[in-house]
């Protein structure tokens, strides 16, 4: 199958968001039929492996949508003109604190690729010297530190999440952890 058999008939937004668009494609498929597909438009975002010595630095946060507070790799938008190492850089600074020596760039990935057309970023901040947080004034979350050894665990207990999952365990195949 290439995208040469799946013609798009019309690309309806349906609603624009602060944050996200949401709409359709009205998508002929390969035997004639015709269905449309939903999806929402997200802007990229990073999520940062911030290594200090032995550890990992986490941030933990209530997230509504799931009524869950979760430990998570800090993370956010990338802002226009920014790429992932800059972004990430000024992600790790404004959640934690932490000013990176060094970020280096492990993978970019589609997220849900079903539903959604957002892509993540994920880097590997290191060489970091610590400092205030500057948080945006609807973030509330603290900063806490999993041993090395201890972050897959953490990533994958109740309630995991797929950005922070994805981080840990592309640092570790990369030889981060």
């Amino acid at each position: 199958m290439t995208e040469d058999t799946w013609s798009v008939r019309e690309s309806v937004t349906e609603y624009e968001t602060g944050w996200y668009d949401g709409g359709y494609d009205l998508i002929e498929q390969p035997d004639g039929s015709t269905k449309r597909y939903y999806w929402a438009d997200l802007p990229p975002a990073v999520v940062i492996v911030a290594l200090d010595g032995d550890d990992v630095v986490f941030v933990e946060q209530f997230r509504p949508t799931v009524r869950e507070t979760c430990p998570e790799l800090p993370a956010g938008i990338v802002e226009d003109g920014e790429d992932y190492e800059i972004a990430g850089a000024r992600e790790l600074q404004e959640e934690t604190g932490y000013e990176a020596g060094t970020v280096t760039h492990l993978q970019t990935v589609d997220v849900a690729t079903g539903v959604l057309r957002h892509e993540r970023g994920h880097v590997v901040a290191e060489d970091l010297t610590p400092g205030e947080p500057d948080l945006d004034e609807n973030e509330f979350l603290s900063v806490t530190r999993v041993p090395r050894a201890d972050a897959l665990d953490v990533a994958r207990a109740d309630p995991a999440n797929d950005a922070t999952l994805e981080g840990v365990l592309l640092a570790a195949s990369d030889g981060y952890l």
